[in-house]
């Protein structure tokens, strides 16, 4: 049964939805240690995040055992302790990948357990529990929720403010975010201050062509690309073209010469991979597909431009290991070459990439 029966819970506690903290009703059968006000939140919560965390989290909402020693007792709490981190890290990425793909209802609950997470482990007033409130505002601003999304933001600003340590990177975020606000309040002077904001701060936590970098370009463009002022727009959607083609380029690279010495010791080769994590694969799609939009709306003025976005998102879904996805790319990339009568070196490059994914799908994987 799902159901909470009020004579069996304890004098003087009180349960709450995992969702919105109003009383529950239910508990999920499979923990026992999660509690719900309805079916509605049991089910998004469970399609969210509770089903990849179920089972994490019965040590952390149980009595901790007896322990002999204090030694065993600290060793006890110091494991407590990194399992939150890891679930504070897990249902981060999972918002994060939810917010990229659209899907932002799914994301509300997965950013409030990283959130609840960080409150336990670094306390409610800690920098650290910024970046939960940045998903949330964010995942708001995708529901339409503007004024929600607000309160989320200035709790998140209040935060920083107060911190002697915040860092580049959470000064980047709370930039991006209050960007994305006046973006969707139609303030485009404000949104352009806070994004130039971002890319300044991000560029000193990882350089001014590193891919964290590229999401304060893309928002940028949106906006010129929204006031017609296309040739800045085109400038930055470039621009960030450019740096994810250096950075998935540059990690095939690394991983072909890993892959020679490997197969110089056992004759295998190494799985291919981005180096990325979910959140971030998800985030360079929804990038790259944007722009490969805008640039096909327009590949007649400028075909090669177009024919670039499809060799990265050819190259991005290559070291997914999404074979299908690549070929489709690159066989769209060569289409509009033939198309466009471009060079024959360049129709010639475009069937390499094809010829690539042949050779990967023929050789034995460690």
């Amino acid at each position: 049964m799902n159901v909470i029966y009020p004579l069996a819970v304890p004098k003087g506690r009180r349960l709450c939805c995992e969702v919105c903290e109003a009383p529950a009703e239910r508990v999920c059968r499979a923990c026992t240690v999660t509690y719900y006000c309805g079916v509605v939140h049991q089910r998004a919560d469970w399609g969210s995040i509770h089903e990849k965390i179920c089972q994490l989290l019965i040590p952390l909402r149980t009595s901790m055992p007896f322990y002999n020693s204090e030694e065993e007792r600290q060793h006890g709490l110091q494991q407590l302790q990194q399992r939150q981190k890891h679930l504070i890290e897990l249902c981060y990425t999972v918002a994060q990948k939810y917010i990229f793909e659209g899907k932002y209802e799914d994301a509300v609950p997965a950013a409030l357990h990283s959130l609840r997470f960080r409150m336990n482990v670094h306390g409610l007033s800690s920098v650290e529990l910024v970046p939960a409130y940045l998903l949330l505002a964010e995942a708001s601003l995708g529901l339409g929720r503007v004024v929600q999304a607000e309160e989320y933001l200035s709790q998140a600003q209040w935060t920083v403010l107060k911190s002697t340590e915040c860092s580049y990177a959470i000064h980047s975020l709370l930039h991006r975010n209050l960007g994305l606000l006046y973006m969707a309040k139609e303030n485009y002077e404000e949104a352009r201050y806070h994004l130039a904001n971002d890319i300044y701060f991000a560029s000193c936590a990882f350089g001014t062509e590193h891919i964290r970098a590229s999401g304060g370009y893309f928002h940028l463009a949106n906006i010129f690309n929204g006031l017609k002022k296309l040739d800045l727009a085109d400038t930055l959607y470039t621009k960030v073209s450019e740096i994810w083609n250096k950075y998935l380029n540059d990690h095939y690279q690394v991983l072909s010469q890993a892959r020679i010495q490997q197969i110089d010791l056992l004759g295998k080769r190494f799985e291919t991979d981005t180096g990325l994590d979910e959140a971030q694969e998800a985030e360079a799609i929804q990038i790259l597909t944007s722009i490969l939009n805008i640039r096909e709306s327009t590949s007649n003025k400028a075909p090669q431009k177009t024919i670039f976005v499809l060799k990265i998102l050819f190259m991005l879904y290559f070291l997914m290991m999404n074979s299908s996805k690549a070929e489709e790319y690159a066989l769209r990339a060569l289409h509009l070459a033939k198309k466009q009568k471009l060079s024959v070196q360049e129709q010639n490059t475009i069937q390499d990439l094809l010829t690539l994914i042949s050779v990967e799908e023929a050789q034995p994987i460690t």
